[in-house]
């Protein structure tokens, strides 16, 4: 059966490229409404914007929605990814500001809040959309594609000139909880040369090394301790995972990537429903959800540092 919250949650912090202060709460909704955020500090006009697919503008640095009265939000993929972590399908998430708050750099502070209010379950079946054939975009030596497999897997490879990241690669199953024990955690990561030409264009004007995201320079890592040796390429995964549910609902099926980023990855999604021959909605019976990301997990299971 389809989740919500079970109450209603708040946060308050400040968006990473704005560094202005941002709050946002994420309402309980009804079953099959999805995943809907609505700007508390537009007046005008229409504040509503469907998190999907359709509605995500190429971007390189973060995922951002926009609807057709051209009122956006960015940096949606750390909630996305803990929501779809979580086992959450319908959700209001309202917001005073054009971007998320980047918290901890990771989805663990959303995750960690989640699992402690709980969730309800609602009298409506999950549907999945289910890849029936393989699915590939390339841009530039990165690739990005979708290939059938009864569950959501994730597996991910980067590659890195800077000698403290260099080349990482994982794969995980998402199923029963991989997201919260694996990956929540993992904190968003650039190079010392990508925040001085952020910043130079008005951008990662809230980000702090060490607080909320980690900055290699060469073989050095600026910003203390990586919480895992290769937290660099779980956060990748951890986007991965927020940037697709921007489905809709939850995918079966197997996500590999190769220095792909958040739009090779929207650019895979409007691939794959381009072609009705790649994917089919199906009603998720008991074994199947069981398979799904955020089943039987518990705070218990939220890694130490979060």
């Amino acid at each position: 059966m389809q989740k919500t919250l079970r109450s209603t949650i708040r946060f308050t912090g400040v968006g990473l490229h704005s560094g202005q202060p941002v709050r946002m709460i994420i309402e309980p909704a009804s079953a099959d409404y999805g995943i809907w955020f609505r700007r508390t500090d537009v007046l005008d006009g229409d504040a509503m914007i469907a998190a999907r697919w359709e509605n995500v503008e190429q971007t390189q640095r973060c995922t951002l929605i926009k609807n057709l009265s051209g009122v956006s939000v960015s940096t949606i993929e750390h909630i996305m990814a803990a929501l779809a972590g979580c086992g959450v399908h319908n959700a209001l998430i309202e917001i005073d500001g054009p971007e998320v708050p980047i918290m901890d750099g990771s989805s663990a502070p959303f995750v960690k809040s989640i699992l402690s209010r709980g969730l309800q379950e609602q009298s409506a079946p999950i549907r999945a959309v289910k890849i029936e054939k393989p699915v590939r975009v390339e841009l530039d030596g990165a690739w990005a594609e979708l290939l059938p497999s009864d569950t959501l897997e994730i597996d991910f490879r980067i590659d890195f000139e800077e000698e403290a990241i260099g080349t990482q690669q994982r794969s995980l199953n998402m199923a029963n909880g991989s997201f919260v024990r694996e990956l929540c955690d993992s904190r968003t990561f650039c190079r010392r040369a990508d925040v001085v030409a952020m910043q130079s264009n008005g951008l990662a004007l809230g980000g702090i090394p060490g607080e909320n995201a980690i900055v290699f320079d060469g073989a050095k890592i600026e910003s203390g301790t990586l919480r895992r040796a290769d937290e660099p390429v779980r956060h990748k995964m951890l986007d991965a995972l927020g940037d697709l549910y921007t489905a809709g609902a939850p995918v079966l099926g197997r996500y590999v990537g190769h220095r792909a980023g958040h739009s090779l990855t929207n650019a895979l999604l409007r691939k794959l429903f381009a072609d009705p021959t790649a994917y089919s909605y199906i009603e998720c019976s008991a074994a199947t959800c069981a398979k799904l990301p955020g089943v039987g997990v518990n705070l218990s299971e939220m890694p130490a540092v979060a």
